[in-house]
């Protein structure tokens, strides 16, 4: 007996099981038509496995209850039990449709359908429908013999036995047999009208395209003919009563519901037409009459029921009629505008949850499909396929779409049917809105094999999903070429204003007759230039319309393209060299930054034409100081050659810019790179050693003008912080401390003076105002702070740290790496800070409390005014600051005795700890993770602003260019804050255990 006030074990295995109603499921359970099964473990697995574990639960009750007798309660359970395929299937259907599962309570002998699992009945067509429908004879009849064949269709799809396209068809091939049932009740009811007629029903839409929903209007169109002999008058006045008939017996309501209404208003003049013509008025109508929106439903026409050699006659004499549709005048626009009127006319409140209409979703991917098949597929007979995913990919066989763009719009068009098909399953109901409540999408996600958080994660495939198909949407729908190719225009095609004006709209540019005054000034004339822009303008376009400011990117490619517009090899570059064109749209519409650097010296354009070839790594550093040091050699004075080391900065910036620019959106031959740590080494590693190889130049230069050959003392620079660290971003300061030692015979005084004037023209040089950025040198981390002088002798070093260092300093030393000038001297500063900063018997109760006082003070002092804490990168809870006093606790405390905690690197330590057993496999995940993400927001905000910031920025459109380098897509800026608290959250609580707590 459970005690009071305590959950039984029980209720606590549903919890784990994913009920979310425990409580009700226990009483089921007890029920007594589940006795018998209760306490079995197989039952339970099965029930959680559902999308709803309560609703299967609860429809295997009822089910149970609606059995006529004990005998056949036990049948039903022995193989529910014994036999794992009707368990699955059975309890699969249950928990994912209410609809079947009070179908079943009707007919509670239905569920033998699901018993049998031969292979012919894995992917059954038409014919075995046919048979599943043989016995009825009428409709109440043919809707119970059309619910439980569709029993097994729904059970294989959410058992995975099939996958969508194959359920789809599966759906149409039953749509088929019924209609060929209900003509042939029709045909029973009235034999004399039969007699006199041939009646060919053409399947349309979704039923033509065998890619049907589970509840979805059936499109036909009827297509009559006088037998012979018959009067042809009579014949179609026979015929329409046998097609209204039919009709009628799918549509009507009875006892047993509808199945579906049949949709005949495709047919000529719609409404208003006849519902029968003979196959002469029907070509007649489409020669003369018929609309362009006419012909691209006629894309799917199939001959279904009736008299099918008829039927083939008339697909065969419209098809001409059909591939000749795209010569037809403005006939592009004509389908671009059907587009928009649809979209149109969702109610403004329904437009986020239409996931068939609204922008982004399924009727997107197939208006785009049947435009490009109208256009090419006159020449082209292997793109005539009526099924979209079939047409699909025929269309990127042929080179019509990239192979990436139809991966990603295969892979999102199966999705979105995937929740369609899930939705109308639950009530079998016709709808393409996603339902608001929370237990709709829990069992959505659920059913989908999204179980760690159902919705979360649901509505974020679903909005993913949904952008790639907006995107990928707008890049083949808009492309203003359409028209010239639809037209075969002779000569070069042309990019015409109205066309370019409808797509800037359509890709959501800000401001489109600015961003059309740019295409016309890049395209207009007749230049080879001007061709070539032409060409390269329509795919420019969607790159900078993936994006979140379009207007930045078609403004930045202007104002390169008219700096190197005269140079021979800029416009080929960009032509010839896929990954130039694509890469150089991702650089200029991602922010402030890389464009900058790019135009202070637009030549550095071809560094993008190599892509993963090269262009794009990061140079080493020993390639890198050796370049600058050449450069300081062949110049004229210190301004100039740091001028030089500078310029060569400022290209190796540009380099990692566009280098993680590119990684972090990807490209349609390379998806974006998956590990986001990987991104921050990269820049971490790229800044850093570029900054050296800048220091060691600029030591070279004010060494050889002050002093020639040889300085009167040895010189290192000591690199602190981020810096020693190789953790610079692109907004770093250079932290360092500096230390000399006086060469042999010169005086003490001397050899300071000479190290300081070093220090002094260092700084004054890498800060002269110019066209490249300056590097400012921060000297705060030497002993004594700003108090102290800012070069020692490394004897002075010696004695201060002997006599006074504290424990921050310790601290600070951590980070400390020769990064420039002496390397021997440079190697004895890190012999003489080992000890302090990996003491031999690690750090005292007053240290550490000491640490944890000077963290706590921080927080609280340094963070800005007004600032939210919780989305402060460096200073919040969880954000950088957090993490590296953790991880530099453990390494004082640890670094003596584990030499893998000796780096100055945040994350080789925190891997370190963990391989050592210092910190939990979990926690040290989580400690990364959240250290990778704060640094990435700190890079981001500086590439999309161009200065440094350590908070997401206010402004809407530089906070989604923030999201879009984080691999958020459009509108989905709250999602990105909100993982950005949820992983600050958990890495604070790590922080609280092991640094506060520890």
């Amino acid at each position: 007996m459970t005690a009071p006030g305590r959950r039984s074990s029980t209720f606590t295995r549903l919890l784990r099981h994913g009920f979310t109603d425990a409580s009700a499921a226990e009483r089921l359970l007890d029920s007594a038509e589940l006795m018998p099964v209760r306490n079995d473990p197989v039952l339970l697995e099965a029930l959680g496995a559902t999308a709803d574990p309560d609703q299967a639960l609860l429809g295997l009750v009822r089910l149970l209850e609606a059995q006529p007798d004990p005998t056949a309660r036990r049948e039903l359970l022995d193989t529910l039990i014994a036999a794992k395929p009707l368990r699955d299937r059975l309890l699969g259907v249950l928990g994912a449709s209410a609809a079947l599962a009070d179908h079943l309570a009707r007919h509670p002998r239905d569920w033998h359908a699901l018993v049998t699992y031969e292979p012919r009945d894995l992917h059954p067509g038409v014919e075995e429908f046919e048979r599943g429908l043989a016995e009825a004879g009428d409709p109440v009849s043919l809707r119970v013999a059309y619910r439980r064949c569709l029993l097994s269709i729904a059970a294989r799809d959410v058992c995975g036995t099939t996958n969508v396209a194959e359920t789809a068809a599966e759906l149409a091939d039953l749509a088929t047999a019924t209609l060929r049932a209900a003509l042939a009740i029709a045909r029973a009811a009235a034999p004399e009208d039969a007699a006199l007629c041939r009646l060919a029903v053409i399947a349309m839409g979704k039923c033509g395209g065998h890619e049907l929903n589970y509840v979805s209007d059936v499109d036909v169109i009827f297509v009559g003919e006088a037998v012979d002999g018959a009067d042809e008058g009579k014949a179609l006045r026979a015929a329409t009563k046998l097609a209204s008939h039919m009709m009628r017996v799918c549509s009507e309501t009875t006892v047993e519901g509808s199945i579906w209404p049949v949709d005949a208003n495709l047919r000529p003049e719609g409404r208003n037409g006849p519902l029968v013509r003979t196959l002469s008025s029907h070509l007649a109508y489409y020669q003369r009459w018929a609309k362009t929106w006419e012909f691209q439903a006629l894309l799917k026409a199939r001959p279904v029921a009736g008299d099918i050699e008829l039927g083939e006659e008339y697909v065969t004499a419209l098809e001409p009629l059909v591939w000749q549709a795209a010569e037809r005048e403005n006939f592009v626009a004509d389908v671009q505008k059907m587009r928009r009127r649809v979209v149109e006319n969702i109610p403004a409140a329904e437009v986020d949850r239409e996931l068939k209409l609204g922008p982004g979703g399924l009727r997107d991917v197939e208006f785009a499909v049947q435009l490009l098949q109208l256009v090419h597929g006159r020449a082209d007979a292997s793109l005539r396929s009526g099924t979209t995913l079939d047409a699909l990919q025929a269309l990127a066989a042929g080179g019509y779409v990239g192979r990436q763009d139809a991966v990603q719009l295969d892979d999102a068009y199966r999705f979105l049917r995937s929740m369609e098909h899930r939705i109308q399953l639950y009530r079998l109901r016709r709808t393409h809105l996603v339902p608001e409540d929370e237990a709709d999408l829990r069992r959505i996600g659920r059913s989908l094999g999204l179980r760690a958080d159902p919705v979360a994660e649901l509505t974020r495939e679903w909005r993913r999903h949904t952008a790639v198909v907006r995107r990928l949407h707008e890049k083949l729908f808009y492309r203003p070429l359409l028209d010239a190719v639809a037209q075969l225009a002779p000569g070069e095609a042309r990019l015409s204003p109205e066309a370019a004006r409808e797509r800037l709209v359509a890709l959501g540019y800000a401001d489109p007759a600015a961003a059309l005054r740019h295409l016309e000034a890049l395209a207009s004339g007749v230049t080879r230039k001007a061709a070539i822009q032409r060409t390269l303008l329509p795919v420019l376009l969607g790159w900078f319309a993936d994006s979140a400011d379009p207007d930045a990117g078609l403004l930045n490619f202007r104002k390169v393209s008219d700096a190197l517009g005269k140079t021979p090899w800029y416009l080929r570059l960009l032509r010839d060299e896929g990954a130039a064109a694509e890469n150089l749209a991702r650089v200029l519409s991602a922010g402030r930054l890389a464009p900058d650097l790019l135009m202070r010296a637009p030549e550095a354009v071809a560094l993008l034409g190599d892509g993963d070839a090269g262009g794009l790594g990061p140079r080493g550093r020993d390639h890198l100081e050796q370049e600058i040091l050449a450069a300081v050699g062949r110049a004229d004075g210190a301004v100039q050659a740091v001028t030089a080391a500078r310029g060569v900065r400022r290209r190796e910036l540009f380099r990692t810019a566009a280098a993680d620019i590119v990684g972090s959106y990807g490209t349609e031959t390379h998806p974006a790179e998956a590990d986001q740590g990987a991104l921050v080494d990269l820049v971490g590693a790229a800044v850093s050693d570029l900054t050296a190889a800048t220091l060691a130049g600029t030591l070279r230069a004010v060494v050889r003008d002050g002093w020639g050959e040889d300085l009167p003392t040895r010189f290192a620079v000591i690199g602190m912080g981020r810096f020693g660290g190789h953790e610079l971003g692109y907004g770093s300061d250079a932290d360092v401390v500096f230390v000399h030692e006086p060469r042999e015979g010169v005086d003490e005084r001397e050899a300071a003076d000479a190290a300081n004037k070093v220090v002094s023209e260092m700084r004054r040089l890498l800060q002269i105002p110019s066209a490249d950025p300056p590097l400012l040198i921060d000297a705060d981390l030497r002993p004594e702070g700003k108090s102290g002088p800012l070069v020692r002798t490394l004897k002075s070093y010696e004695a201060y740290y002997r006599r006074w260092s504290l424990v921050w300093e310790s601290q600070a030393l951590l980070r400390a790496e020769p990064v420039a000038g002496d390397a021997d001297l440079g190697r004895r500063f890190v012999e003489l800070i080992d000890p302090l900063r990996y003491p031999a018997r690690g750090l005292g109760d007053d240290a550490v409390r000491e640490i944890r006082r000077l963290k706590a003070r921080m927080e609280a002092e340094r963070l800005p005014r007004g600032a939210d804490p919780k989305l402060h990168t460096k200073l919040g809870p969880g954000g950088l600051s957090d993490v590296e006093w953790t991880v530099q606790l453990m390494q004082l405390r640890h670094g003596h005795a584990e030499p893998g905690l000796r780096t100055t690197r945040t994350r080789a330590a925190l891997a370190a700890a963990r391989a050592a057993g210092l910190i939990p496999a979990e926690d040290a995940e989580t400690l990364d993770e959240a250290w990778v993400l704060a640094t990435r927001v700190r890079n981001a905000v500086m590439l999309v602003r161009g200065r440094a910031g350590d908070t997401f920025p206010s402004d809407g459109r530089e906070v989604a260019a923030v999201g879009r380098y984080l691999g958020y897509g459009d509108g989905m800026v709250g999602d990105m804050l909100d993982a950005y608290r949820r992983t600050a959250r958990r890495a604070r609580s790590v922080v609280e255990e092991l640094f506060y707590g520890g």
